[in-house]
């Protein structure tokens, strides 16, 4: 009689264990328990979008899911990988984040769900700490921050992008992880929305499109049973109704903290964005708008690239009076060819206004565009001052001051100054840009505490020259109402320290001064 019962519960324990095998719902509604932040260790009770999220795991192998906050989707992910540990041998899961400890909550979800398994079902593990957990069937789970490096590992059979909006250079990390999943892993990449134009916001687009292997997933706050209006109407309370758009409503446009407003920029793209009539060069990267009315006045704003493999250089063509873009190039070129563009693109466009930047690299190109004798070059004041001519004429461009720089310098404190201006610019929707390179970079350029740069693992190359321009364009028409031009001719007072306009050898004529290869006086500013 003991041995017919023995043998019976050896039967249902292997039905069990089949029906588990084949079944990760049941498997977990029946046998895993959470961890509750009110009530403790409590049984593992399945929602049904909770139910659906897990069929599409087992059907799909790409997975992408916007979801509000709250909703358990990082514990249901937990418990289909331990569901994949527990019944197959040599599953090898890798939980990316964009902090270590965020990846290490999902282990330690998985962890406590093994723990309080019936010892029957619970694999024996050879190696148990904080980030891995790792079993004697040869499945394993381990956590890592983000890093370019943190996909690149043997082959995986399912990858964890946790909050994967948030991390940082993650387009790396997808480029190495994907390899590695080519022998048929999975991947379940899940966040709430951070601003538009990064990796997240574009895999979503492009699954709802049809254009990647990602089946889409969209969570609201509504398909949890316990919220309702009051709740939602709580959170703008308690978040704020930009963060709680963000968090609840899964709003990728009011989501980030984008410099500039995310639905302004929609509406710049909806309504601005064109073709460029014409696209130059080697790698067609100099793209033409509009060309040149002799009429117009124009500014070319340029940003010089720092030489690495991560940066451009890149410039605008904008009409002076009306803010309207005309041109832009965004590529790799040496300092040297990109000097001469600089000085072909700025003559072809009636002389315009020139401003580069000349922190670090852009001396270079600076060299190169005095060199060649272009008349209508951008200075500054050395002491970061933006420019004041008038201060220089009423001294008659006194040597000793030694004040004047050619080129923008970005610093501490011009930085703050140009891109509020940008925001100014585009909130009272008084440029027309018809780039659509330069509204992806904007998308992704946000406030990182109190500095305003691209997210991590992105450019912003074409906003900073532009936002150059917009600053200097407004001075430049203060200057001009006032009867001062920012030319070369008005800002020759530059010495000998830095290279490139020197004083001549004659000591009894004090307003003469070597200006390229020629002399010149300057007595006219008299």
């Amino acid at each position: 009689m003991q041995r017919n019962k023995k043998g019976q519960l050896k039967d249902v324990i292997k039905q069990e264990y089949i029906r588990c095998a084949s079944d990760p719902i049941y498997f977990l509604k029946k046998y895993c328990v959470i961890q509750h932040p009110i009530r403790g260790k409590v049984p593992f009770h399945l929602y049904d979008f909770q139910e659906k999220t897990i069929e599409d795991f087992v059907q799909h192998r790409f997975n992408i899911i916007l979801k509000a906050r709250q909703l358990g989707i990082s514990t249901i992910t937990a418990g289909y990988s331990l569901w994949m540990m527990t019944f197959h041998q040599d599953k090898n899961i890798l939980v990316i984040a964009t902090k270590q400890d965020t990846a290490k909550n999902l282990v330690t979800k998985v962890r406590v769900m093994h723990a309080n398994l019936p010892s029957w079902l619970k694999q024996k593990c050879v190696e148990d700490n904080k980030l891995s957990l790792r079993y004697k069937n040869g499945s394993q789970i381990k956590a890592v921050a983000s890093g370019e490096d943190s996909g690149r590992s043997e082959a995986l059979s399912l990858l964890v992008l946790d909050e994967a909006a948030f991390i940082d250079k993650i387009e790396p990390i997808w480029a190495a992880a994907s390899q590695t999943l080519s022998t048929g892993g999975q991947c379940i990449a899940l966040s709430t929305p951070n601003g538009v134009g990064n990796w997240f916001h574009r895999t979503w687009m492009d699954s709802e499109d049809g254009l990647n292997d990602f089946n889409f997933i969209k969570l609201f706050w509504d398909l949890h049973p316990e919220r309702d209006q009051d709740w939602r109407a709580e959170q703008d309370k308690l978040l704020g109704p930009s963060l709680a758009a963000q968090e609840c409503d899964c709003d990728f446009i009011t989501s980030g903290q984008s410099v500039v407003d995310g639905i302004i920029l929609e509406e710049y793209r909806a309504n601005q964005i064109r073709e460029p009539i014409e696209k130059r060069g080697i790698d067609s990267n100099i793209w033409i708008w509009e060309p040149p009315n002799y009429t117009k006045d124009y500014i070319v704003c340029a940003d010089v690239s720092r030489g690495d493999s991560t940066d451009y250089s890149a410039f605008h063509v904008l009409e002076i009076e009306n803010l309207e873009q005309v041109a832009e190039y965004k590529g790799r070129l040496s300092t040297r060819d990109y000097g001469n563009l600089l000085v072909n693109i700025s003559t072809e466009y009636n002389n315009a206004l020139l401003v580069v930047e000349n922190n670090n690299i852009g001396w270079a190109a600076i060299q190169q565009i005095i060199d060649r004798n272009y008349e209508n070059l951008f200075y500054m004041s050395k002491d970061l001052q933006i420019v004041d001519t008038q201060k220089h004429i009423n001294n008659k461009i006194n040597r000793a001051e030694k004040q004047l720089v050619p080129g923008f310098t970005i610093t501490q404190k011009t930085r703050p100054l140009i891109i509020s201006k940008l925001e100014e610019f585009f909130r009272e929707k008084s440029v027309v840009v018809r780039s659509n390179r330069l509204i992806d970079e904007l998308f992704v350029f946000i406030y990182n505490g109190n500095r305003a740069e691209a997210m991590t693992g992105y450019n912003d190359d074409l906003v900073m020259s532009y936002a150059m321009g917009l600053w200097i364009r407004e001075t430049a028409l203060r200057l001009r109402a006032e009867g001062i031009e920012l030319q070369k001719k008005t800002m020759s007072s530059i010495t000998s320290n830095q290279g490139v306009y020197t004083p001549t050898n004659n000591q009894n004529d004090s307003w003469t001064f070597k200006i390229g290869k020629q002399d010149e006086s300057l007595e006219w500013l008299i």
